[in-house]
């Protein structure tokens, strides 16, 4: 009697019974369905174990831009640097191609990519290193504070003087911890008596952390340190002669874990004063160390943008895929 007849039964499966659609083809040892919206599973990259994508993430949309691997970034209010169309030949061999990126001041700029992939080559760029190699060549337009460092005009030296360099391996003078620091601003006039002199070797050390270990052994050579207390040797000697930016080519490929944590630790302090550009092949020291990342594959920038952006949404496939491992 209370029967409807004309009710049709009802066909919602019973999401308990019915498996997702894409479970016949979800590849073994992966989560999928709810369980993957609600669970931990992260892709993990290096020994760091950084969670850098989660795994239910889909691909972002490549835009017209980003197909052609154009960088997509937001403006840099009063960049130190602002780079245009950059491209760097060493003979007839192209190694960067139209790089067009901005340094801002006060931050660290990441850069990343597998091994020649023009990171190193870009930085030497900044400090014009690459006049120096046979056969090399830049066209495009680099500007320090408004400024073409390839202006006729311009000193080199004294444009070294205002970006500073730290090799990948600690490269002391062969004189003493003092002289190593004092050198520069001796030949720059920096100091005009010796007790100014020792102000900015003293002052230089300890922003590098280093004065408490040797300030009781000034005159011992600086090669005779171990290999953390060589690179911030180093960096002391960069900071002395009072830069406006820290280029730094991967810093602490050579240097153990500890040292390795005590140069971070300065280049997070350094900052707050000066410009950095640092080339490193880790990417849990990028993402510790930096606030932008820029990616580099084959001599081409890819992509730059906020570090914490990059990480967890890249915007080009190729990021992607080498920060969650798939090459490099």
């Amino acid at each position: 009697m209370n029967e409807r007849p004309n009710e049709q039964p009802d066909e919602t499966p019973d999401p308990r019974s019915t498996p997702p659609a894409n479970a016949a083809t979800a590849p073994a040892g992966t989560a999928s369905g709810p369980a993957a919206g609600n669970g931990a599973a992260r892709i993990r990259v290096g020994e760091g174990g950084l969670n850098l994508k989660p795994s239910g993430r889909l691909p972002a949309q490549r835009t017209a831009e980003s197909a052609r691997g154009a960088p997509l970034e937001a403006a840099i209010e009063n960049p130190v640097f602002t780079c245009r169309d950059v491209n760097v030949f060493y003979g007839a061999k192209q190694a960067l191609r139209d790089v067009s990126i901005e340094v801002g001041r006060r931050q660290v700029l990441a850069a990343i990519g597998p091994s020649g992939c023009g990171k190193s080559t870009f930085l030497r760029c900044l400090n014009r290193m690459n006049d120096t190699i046979p056969g090399a060549r830049v066209t495009g337009t680099i500007r320090l504070d408004g400024r073409d460092i390839h202006d006729a005009n311009l000193d080199v030296v004294q444009l070294r003087a205002r970006i500073g360099m730290v090799f990948q391996k600690p490269n002391p003078f062969p004189k003493s911890i003092y002289e190593n620091v004092a050198y520069g601003p001796r030949i720059h006039g920096l100091a005009r008596s010796r007790a100014q002199l020792d102000d900015i070797v003293c002052t230089s050390l300890t922003r590098a952390g280093l004065w408490e270990e040797v300030k009781d052994r000034l005159s011992s050579p600086g090669t005779g340190l171990s290999g953390g207390q060589q690179q911030r040797l180093c960096i002391a000697r960069t900071i002395a002669v009072q830069p406006e930016v820290i280029l730094m080519d991967e810093p602490c490929s050579a240097l153990d874990p500890i040292a390795t944590a005590r140069i971070e630790d300065l280049i997070d302090e350094l900052r707050e004063s000066y410009a950095i550009v640092i080339v490193t092949h880790s990417m849990q020291q990028a993402a510790r160390v930096s606030q932008r990342t820029a990616y580099f594959h084959l001599g081409e920038l890819i992509e730059v943008g906020d570090t914490d952006r990059v990480f967890t949404n890249p915007r080009h496939r190729l990021t992607e895929d080498y920060i969650t491992g798939r090459f490099g």
